[in-house]
């Protein structure tokens, strides 16, 4: 059995042999919190972070659109920050640019600017992703994608994101599960975004539901009505493929849709060839799906059959009305604080 298997279990396995390694993960991220935070930066405007404390895909990127659109519709100047992981440059911080490909970009930020139009800028380093942002760009609010244990950037609202149907899987730290922070840190979190139904119930919670909107083809990105794409493959050897945190999401989404597909998973932030298609399948007219972080990477080397699924965050509109009435309650501006 594989380590990450037993983090969904309901009881422990061999990974309790582990269990000497959480508690020095736990104590080392401890002593690296509190030695960041006296040293964090605050922003001159309000800064939003999107994160989890668990490892793998749990819906982070759709509520970042959802939330930067919502955020403008409500007339604030959104800027992001995000660490790139993946991004191949070697100079940072770097601003994403939606005629960007994925060698100069990597996937989740270039995916999100083509979606919003946000100004965005990548940096391992948070604190200078904003200073670069802020410098460079009108902006009045940050939302920092993934960066909740980047404790130097200082923060005033906080989202959890929790995949629904995983959880928190046994509620260990790694390496024994899959968290990169007790529990108990919920409590002190703004929100607690749950991805889908949960029969668990958190603090602060409110639930989001991730809906498949359009397909469109890959090369050229032409939009498909969700009932017109079973003409285009009915009969077809119909292939999916995933390299995102957690593929069966995805599958899920498509046995929803009525789609019959063989399954093809990768590692998260896969760099798809050319060679990875021709592996999977040879057959003339065969037709791949995809995800829309995997089509960034793909548009260039994908099969001419090759479609891309969007989906949608829904948010509740009473959670939307708490966030910006806590945003309205940060008392920042340009001129209480250094940048």
């Amino acid at each position: 059995m594989r380590l990450t298997d037993t983090w969904y279990r309901s009881t422990l396995s061999w990974n309790i042999l582990l269990w000497p390694l959480e508690w020095l993960f736990c104590h080392l991220a401890t002593r690296r919190r509190a030695r960041q935070i006296k040293r964090q930066w605050q922003a001159p405007c309000p800064v939003i972070i999107v994160g989890n404390i668990s490892i793998g895909g749990t819906g982070k990127s759709p509520l970042t659109i959802a939330l930067i659109e919502s955020l403008q519709q409500q007339g604030y100047q959104v800027g992001v920050v995000s660490r790139g992981y993946g991004a191949k440059r070697k100079q940072f911080p770097y601003q994403v640019r939606a005629t960007d490909n994925s060698t100069q970009s990597p996937d989740e930020p270039l995916m999100i600017v083509r979606r919003t139009g946000v100004n965005l800028v990548i940096d391992p380093n948070r604190v200078r992703a904003c200073q670069y942002l802020l410098a460079n760009n009108e902006c009045d609010l940050i939302i920092s994608d993934d960066g909740l244990q980047h404790y130097a950037l200082g923060r005033d609202i906080e989202i959890v994101v929790i995949d629904g149907s995983r959880g928190l899987g046994n509620g260990h730290c790694l390496p024994v599960g899959p968290l990169r922070e007790a529990p108990q840190r919920l409590q002190q979190v703004d929100f607690v975004m749950v991805n889908g139904e949960s029969q668990l119930k958190y603090p602060h919670q409110t639930n989001m539901q991730i809906e498949a909107v359009s397909w469109h083809r890959v090369s050229d990105d032409q939009q498909i009505d969700l009932k017109d794409f079973s003409g285009i493959i009915q009969g077809a050897e119909v292939h999916a493929i995933a390299g995102i945190g957690n593929p069966q999401r995805f599958y899920s989404t498509l046995a929803a849709l009525g789609i019959v597909a063989l399954k093809h998973s990768f590692a998260d932030h896969h760099q798809y060839t050319a060679s990875d298609f021709e592996q999977i399948s040879k057959t003339a007219g065969a037709i791949f799906c995809m995800t829309e972080k995997d089509a960034v990477k793909c548009k260039n080397i994908a099969p001419g059959n090759s479609y891309y699924l969007k989906i949608a965050a829904t948010l509740d509109r009473t959670f939307i009305d708490k966030l910006v009435a806590a945003i309205r309650r940060i008392p920042k501006s340009i001129n209480k604080r250094e940048q």
